[in-house]
């Protein structure tokens, strides 16, 4: 997958897992002869290593270096800082956090048994994070590559947790929402703007920006924090080299480094927009959930939580603003947004890495482009989302029985994109950001009653395809608060108030 530098919908590494990728393991954890040979050698992979980190203020510079046998990689995040800024241990500490975490990049170039992280100490809390983040972050890296990682290993010093700080402060703080510019970010900045002054934080390449991103951020008004983070090239010459490819949970790297920007900018929280869908499995394997989403779901952001108390204490606030709400909870609030209609854009092609396949535009092709008009459709006009998507809203497709994929390119029929989200097809669910089945079921058939919708031909053949089969949850359900939270309560929307 390409890479995606900013906090985008969908955070993945490259796209596309190479073929080579694919390649089952022997023996539970797979064997890896090195990039240049075959898979038939019989060389055992050597140990992911992490090499060390500098810290160059005057640049505000963090450069992070890992190997795997023969191969070295470096990693390099700046964010600006005022002098001094670095020199502060809770800085230190949330450096320290980036270069654990963005080791998962390098980790899956061979994905070999043994993790060694040198000399880095860490505590028993960090260790068990860490050992979940590989293993659950990278379950569908493993499952689609045919890969079994539940023997890994993480072998390094360890050190004692730091002792517990004061009270977190009573009153509103100086929080950082990280922006990638759709409907659920948008609704965050929005929500903590009416509690707080909150600024936005951006990450792209060095040299790069994401008009998609860019343009909504402007539309809100708030200050912005950026950070750049450089990977290092041999990552986008996986397929050259031999490494295997695949999804990595890229929330979780880009987490920790919004952690670094608000401790060096004087800022107590960071503030996800990660709903309650995010923690449902994309598909289960034996009895083990694969979740595209791990690092946005709830079990992500609670460990991560304890890790952060562990280091930089518990005045620093870790959560997602979205946790207790459904992806139709955020539709509906998003479409009181209009300010917002005509520059946000979620589609995956927005976020290319390659600026000449970059689209300026909906494609309305893709499973991203589909999810968030189905999950708007209960809510906007079919005139106002055919104006959004440039008349070309997926919904208004004209090849309703999936017969014909040729008609519609390389991207298949969008009534079948539509049934895989529906779980009205053997297809699983896309391995996309987008939410669960109840929501998009409860989507379809609430679009499906508008009357402006009676004329939207493949809406109605969806529609009459869910009769009979289980509302998995109303509309009033997926409307109201769900489940558990970490959201503090000067932070908290009127609907967990009441």
């Amino acid at each position: 997958m390409s890479e995606r530098t900013g906090p985008g919908a969908d955070w993945s590494e490259e796209r596309g897992a190479s073929d080579e990728g694919r390649r089952r393991s022997e023996g539970g954890m797979r064997r890896w002869a090195g990039p240049r040979e075959r898979a038939e050698d019989t060389v055992s992979t050597p140990p992911f290593r992490y090499e060390g980190y500098h810290i160059d203020p005057g640049r505000g510079l963090l450069t992070c270096r890992y190997s795997v046998g023969e191969y070295r990689f470096t990693e390099q995040v700046t964010v600006p800082a005022e002098p001094g800024g670095w020199d502060r241990e809770e800085v230190r500490q949330a450096a320290r956090l980036v270069f654990l975490l963005a080791g998962v990049s390098y980790y899956k170039t061979a994905a070999p048994p043994v993790i060694d992280l040198g000399d880095t100490a860490v505590t028993d809390t960090e260790r068990e994070f860490l050992r979940s983040f590989y293993l659950d972050g990278l379950a569908e890296f493993g499952y689609r590559n045919g890969l079994d990682l539940s023997g890994l290993r993480i072998e390094g010093p360890s050190r004692s947790g730091s002792a517990p700080g004061a009270a977190p402060p009573a009153g509103p703080g100086r929080p950082l929402v990280p922006f990638g510019g759709g409907i659920d970010s948008i609704v965050t900045a929005e929500m903590i703007r009416e509690r707080a002054g909150p600024a936005l934080f951006i990450v792209s390449r060095p040299g790069d920006r994401f008009d998609a991103i860019e343009r909504p951020a402007a539309v809100t008004g708030l200050p912005i924090l950026r950070a750049e983070r450089e990977i290092d090239p041999q990552l986008l010459r996986s397929r050259d080299l031999g490494f295997l490819n695949g999804h990595v949970p890229v929330t979780g790297i880009i987490s920790a480094i919004a952690v670094l920007a608000a401790a060096l900018d004087g800022r107590d929280a960071v503030v996800m927009s990660n709903e309650w869908s995010a923690s449902i499995p994309t598909l289960e394997v034996n009895g083990s959930p694969v979740n595209h989403q791990y690092s946005k779901s709830g079990t992500f952001e609670a460990a991560f939580r304890g890790v952060l108390a562990g280091s930089l204490g518990p005045d620093f606030a870790y959560f997602s603003a979205l946790r207790p709400f459904s992806e139709l909870w955020v539709a509906r609030r998003f479409a009181a947004l209009t300010q917002y209609h005509d520059t946000f854009r979620s589609c995956n092609r927005a976020f290319h890495i390659d600026t000449s396949r970059r689209l300026d535009h909906w494609c309305g092709r893709c499973d991203k482009c589909c999810f968030i008009d189905l999950i708007l459709a209960p809510f906007l006009a079919a005139a106002d989302l055919e104006r959004i998507f440039g008349g070309h809203e997926p919904l208004a497709d004209s090849d309703m029985t999936g017969a014909s994929p040729a008609s519609t390119g390389d991207d298949g029929s969008l009534a079948d994109k539509f049934r895989s989200l529906l779980g009205t097809t053997p297809t699983s669910k896309p391995f996309e950001c987008v939410g669960e089945v109840g929501e998009c079921r409860a989507a379809a058939l609430l679009a499906a009653q508008r009357p402006d919708r009676a004329g939207t031909k493949l809406l109605q053949v969806l529609a009459a395809e869910l009769d009979g089969l289980p509302q998995l949850s109303t509309p009033a359900e997926l409307l109201r608060p769900l489940g558990r939270h970490f959201i503090p309560d000067i932070y908290a929307p009127d609907d967990l108030l009441v």
